[in-house]
């Protein structure tokens, strides 16, 4: 099989990003990963020399985002593998969060993946090929208490891909969603270091539960990064392959029975629904 070239944002040590880019040099591809401290990242790259490239990145930045997707065209002749990582969930109430971290959120969770996508395609569609990896979460198919903002996030996410994924096709690029459960990343490290700004007193009592919650788990959470990224790898092999792909045991059962019960509801007022039509004529 060719060598494929990726580019991968988000490229903190110890999360999916460094996991896409292992998992993709063990296959013998090149990678281009992104970072906001690309610094972090020096070791890491030498060891693996001319194969691998890492640009500085932040994904908010429109302008950074051009240029990192035609520095990375120019050093390995093109992209064939996009992965959309970079993102971060803040916790707080739908009525009490400040607009401005709602608004970041977006910014950086949605915004900016339609940044990079639009930066990506045109190489793409000039050759005809090429796969985008879009990251989004068990949370953007299940709202989750004290994390409204990010799993709406998400869920535009999965929205986005899905029709982009219905927009590409007849173009030779393929799409998939990746929905992660809880996996043994940094991301949960920051809660310990992170305090309640909830200005609404009624809802504190629920996102402290959330925030011991996420301190609890983490270091223990079951997802492995690596098997996740080799997972989403083998799923791109397939023939046809997912259109989306959720990763953890944790995850797929929350999300099965998340489905289960939201048709289940659907079909149990099924006669409300269909009955919203203009009478038949006889």
């Amino acid at each position: 099989m060719a060598t494929k070239n990726w580019f991968i944002t988000g490229g903190t040590p110890g999360g999916f990003g460094m996991a896409y880019a292992d998992a993709a040099l063990e296959v013998g591809d090149r990678v281009t990963l992104t970072a906001r401290r690309p610094e972090e990242l020096d070791t890491w790259a030498r060891t693996h020399g001319d194969r691998v490239i890492v640009l500085p990145l932040d994904v908010t930045d429109a302008g950074q985002v051009q240029s990192a997707v035609r520095a990375a065209e120019k050093h390995f002749g093109g992209i064939d593998v996009l992965v959309n990582n970079a993102g971060r969930g803040w916790y707080g109430s739908i009525e009490g969060m400040a607009d401005a971290d709602v608004r970041a959120m977006f910014e950086l969770n949605f915004f900016a993946v339609l940044s990079v996508v639009r930066a990506a395609l045109p190489g793409m569609r000039a050759r005809g090929s090429g796969w985008i990896i879009n990251m989004s979460s068990v949370a953007g198919l299940r709202g989750i208490a004290g994390f409204g903002y990010y799993s709406a996030t998400k869920f535009a996410v999965e929205a986005v891909t899905e029709v982009l994924r219905e927009e590409v096709a007849p173009l030779g690029i393929r799409v998939m969603a990746v929905e992660p459960g809880a996996f043994r990343t940094r991301a949960y490290a920051g809660f310990a270091d992170e305090p309640i700004a909830e200005s609404i007193v009624e809802y504190r009592p629920m996102l402290e539960q959330v925030r011991a919650a996420m301190i609890e788990e983490n270091g223990v959470q079951p997802g492995d990064p690596q098997r996740g990224a080799r997972a989403v790898i083998s799923a791109m092999a397939q023939d046809p392959p997912p259109r989306r792909l959720v990763l953890g045991s944790g995850g797929f059962d929350a999300v099965v029975a998340t489905l289960e019960d939201s048709l289940a509801e659907i079909c149990a007022h099924e006669a409300l629904s269909r009955g919203a039509d203009f009478p038949p004529i006889d």
